[in-house]
């Protein structure tokens, strides 16, 4: 599937393949039409993380040329990150030289930034963990926002700026790049759904890197990121339930995020705050999330994996053919996929 190269300039022009897995159908729409799609007393959940500046560039003790791209904050301050050896975003992330070998203890210095490398992943030069030479809070971030740029892929026409990849909705700044699901969801689009009797709450989760560019560092994506549930939400999608509305999540982090505080709370949806690897797919039961809103993802990734906890492998595939014959535009900027649970499926979940 064609990659969209930038984002738009209108999001009016984002379509939306509606895949209804009750009928084995689909048909092509619009994104605005999302709110007849939905249906008063239904739950839409967005990702409220906002995108980090994650792509640092620096060098070694050496000085040899180095990339950067934070993976999340761990509780402890520190930072796992993925390194790249010379070049930039405009080379494809597969063809990107290994970065040059670094050990625990090695400094990194970035744009007024430095870090130490406090924990290296032998199976994976790649992988790091990393603490930087700053005192903790605002002066961190700070520094983190003077030195860094958004994550990007070759496949973009021209350098993104931080406000290309934030939802409207964005609060804290933990993800590390956008949860893309959400891009499109103006603020006219969302009155639009509250009229329409739908109610919205917010997760947070720090969605991570969709790429490594190394086949074996990228089979264990996602890697473990930060979640939090809170009170608000929980109660949002019981009264969803209550009233028979169907719970719609805006991406697969929300999905993860619903779905790891399910199993921390022993099956029930309770507020909850840690860090998941949840890997979802055809043999995954869901207990809260009916129905997802996401991006068009490409056969044979965890992101489609995850899809096919709502809908059949064979139904998904013919409807991304579908999707590509009609000129659908892919990853973050691209357009859009509305998997609608069965009526049965959303009553067994509660």
């Amino acid at each position: 599937m064609t990659a969209a190269t930038g984002p738009r300039d209108d999001l009016a022009s984002v379509r939306l393949l509606h895949v209804d897995p009750e009928r084995a159908s689909f048909e092509d729409r619009r994104f605005g039409d999302l709110p007849a799609l939905l249906r008063p007393g239904d739950l839409l959940v967005a990702n409220d993380a906002a995108t980090l500046p994650a792509s640092l560039a620096g060098a070694t003790e050496s000085g040899a040329p180095i990339e950067a791209r934070l993976a999340g904050e761990s509780p402890d301050g520190t930072w796992r990150a993925v390194l790249f050896g010379a070049g930039d975003w405009r080379q494809r992330t597969e063809d990107r030289p290994a970065p040059p070998a670094v050990g625990v203890g090695e400094r990194l210095r970035f744009d007024g930034l430095e870090a130490v490398v406090v924990e290296a992943d032998a199976r994976e030069p790649r992988l790091v963990r990393l603490r930087f030479e700053c005192d903790p809070g605002a002066a961190l971030w700070q520094a983190l926002y003077g030195a860094g740029r958004p994550v990007q892929y070759s496949y973009l026409r021209r350098t993104l700026r931080l406000w290309h990849v934030q939802t409207p909705y964005a609060a804290r700044p933990w993800a590390v790049e956008p949860p893309s699901a959400g891009l499109a969801l103006t603020w006219d689009l969302l009155l639009a759904l509250r009229r329409r009797g739908v109610a919205v709450a917010t997760v947070t989760h720090a969605a991570g890197l969709s790429s490594i560019g190394d086949a074996s560092a990228d089979r264990r994506l996602p890697l473990a990121e930060r979640y939090e549930v809170g009170e608000a939400a929980v109660a949002a999608v019981e009264a969803a339930g209550g009233r028979g509305g169907r719970v719609v999540a805006i991406g697969t982090t929300v999905t993860r995020a619903l779905e790891a505080a399910a199993r921390a709370g022993g099956g029930r949806l309770r507020p909850s705050t840690g860090l998941t690897d949840l890997r979802l797919g055809p043999d995954s039961p869901r207990r809260v999330v009916d129905a997802i809103l996401t991006g068009i993802h490409e056969p044979g990734t965890s992101h489609f994996a995850l899809l096919e906890a709502f809908a059949p492998r064979a139904l998904l595939e013919s409807a991304h053919a579908f999707a590509a014959g009609r000129g659908y535009l892919g990853h973050e900027f691209g357009d859009a996929v509305l998997i609608l649970a069965a009526e049965e499926a959303a009553v067994a979940s509660r």
